[in-house]
């Protein structure tokens, strides 16, 4: 496939995904765990700009013998992307969906080389 141009990689923010349209497609490129990963900028479920949505950790719930939550933390080792149209929450390093790992965002590899990101599309 070929590989586009995308930024300068000091472009590119960890907490904030940038949008790119390549052919008529967004593209939301963040740098993650010392990778930088890019997705189709659109929510499988009913096609919100994913990408576009907040980015936050892992919410976490300890729960008591009777399965009464007791208190929640967030676990900032797993990020999401949660979709701003209903919520629904991806993992950043794989595009899983929260609830159903068998969703997924739609991936495109990246390179980075020369201080550059490249996208094959």
């Amino acid at each position: 496939m070929p590989q586009r141009l995308l930024c300068a990689a000091s472009d590119l923010s960890d907490t904030t995904a940038k949008i790119f349209e390549i052919d008529g497609v967004e593209i939301g490129v963040i740098r993650h765990k010392d990778q930088v990963v890019a997705y189709r900028n659109i929510c499988p479920h009913q096609g919100g700009p994913v990408c576009e949505g907040l980015k936050m950790p892992k919410v976490c719930v300890e729960f008591d013998e009777e399965k009464r939550p007791l208190r929640q933390t967030f676990d900032g080792a797993e990020l999401h992307f949660v979709c701003p149209w209903h919520g629904w929450e991806f993992r950043i390093e794989t595009g899983e969906a929260v609830g159903d790992p068998k969703i997924r965002l739609s991936r495109y590899k990246v390179t980075e080389r020369d201080e550059q990101i490249y996208v094959e599309v």
